[in-house]
């Protein structure tokens, strides 16, 4: 059955794949501007530029959920899918914002380590989303997003740790402020990721 509907609702295949390519370019973006803040107003804006052209594809999305008849899949699904994914980007930006707004000079090796681990999850994100066109990748996507799990779980260990030293040896209480909200926003994107996986593990065992 999942198959029929292919050759005329590939279109939502193709705003998932555009708007799983913005989450992973605005990541990588993230993290050079927090590998390097001398020119973090740059990759700040290259984040928001990344942010509001998927929310193009997200209101594009929408609009054709309700334009169309017969979809892939179900269609709280599609909707489920595509705003989760658009949170993604929302923290993303969130994050860069937070680092113009809160005048952060430095960060930490772990600010950036989780900003490392935020790329690599999204990498799977994309990674599944490219094979929601193919059910016969079922074990591909599953698999993908196990990975999205288990960086989840890294991330959230590395969290923990960071906030432990933080209060264990940062004196100054400003900085350890700022340091705790940039480590929890860059956490929950992994945790967001967690929730576009877990979308399409039930998309892949009601289609599959």
């Amino acid at each position: 059955m999942f198959g029929r509907f292919m050759p005329t609702e590939g279109k939502f295949f193709e705003i998932f794949n555009a708007h799983a390519n913005y989450i992973v370019t605005a990541s990588q973006e993230l993290e050079l501007l927090i590998d390097n803040l001398e020119d973090a107003e740059i990759h700040k804006q290259n984040v928001q530029a990344n942010e509001k052209a998927a929310d193009k594809v997200t209101h594009e999305a929408i609009d054709l959920l309700h334009k169309t008849f017969i979809t892939p899949f179900d269609r709280d699904e599609i909707h489920k899918l595509i705003t989760t994914m658009d949170d993604i980007l929302d923290l993303m930006e969130d994050v860069a914002t937070s680092i113009s707004l809160y005048d952060v000079q430095s960060v930490t090796s772990e600010a950036r380590e989780l900003a490392h681990l935020c790329t690599a999850t999204v990498k799977h994100v994309q990674a599944a989303v490219s094979l929601l066109s193919d059910m016969s990748q079922a074990a591909q996507i599953l698999k993908a997003c196990e990975e999205i799990d288990r960086l989840e779980s890294d991330a959230d260990r590395v969290l923990r740790s960071a906030i432990s030293k933080l209060f264990r040896e940062e004196d100054d209480v400003k900085t350890l402020i700022k340091l705790k909200a940039i480590y929890e926003l860059l956490e929950t994107i992994t945790d967001k990721c967690e929730d576009v996986a877990n979308i399409i593990e039930g998309i892949v065992l009601e289609n599959a």
